[in-house]
């Protein structure tokens, strides 16, 4: 059975996308720990992170790298956290979020956004990245 992440990937539920290329997407979270909280996300369905190939383990630290930059200058934050934990959802993803301070890092603080708010920020990241 499909994650959920590639069924959001394939269009079978809907998903904010800020980036997409032939190996992974980056997506809004619904469940943000801060406004700007992105999943990058490999089209492959792996399900633990140290197992994907190294090719798309590179590529994927690369995206996250610009999408750091596009998240720096969105928001102005002081740093970007990327985060892998992978125990929600058995399909490798990076969390990656602006932050000021060591108290913004906590997954904790996560709570379900507002549609609109998600696709409001995904359109300035979206803008960012074009840039």
């Amino acid at each position: 059975m499909a994650s959920i992440f590639s069924r959001i990937i394939a269009g079978e539920l809907p998903g904010h996308f800020v980036w997409r290329d032939e190996l992974c997407v980056a997506i809004m979270t619904i469940e943000p720990v801060r406004p700007g909280h992105v999943l990058l996300i490999p089209i492959e369905e792996v399900d633990h992170w140290d197992d994907l190939p190294e090719s798309l383990a590179t590529h994927l630290q690369g995206v996250a790298r610009k999408l750091a930059k596009a998240l720096k200058t969105v928001y102005q934050c002081q740093r970007v956290t990327l985060s892998i934990v992978g125990l929600e959802v058995p399909h490798t993803h990076l969390h990656l979020w602006p932050i000021n301070q060591m108290g913004d890092v906590h997954l904790s603080q996560a709570s379900i956004a507002d549609q609109g708010a998600l696709a409001s920020e995904a359109e300035k990241i979206r803008q960012a990245l074009a840039g």
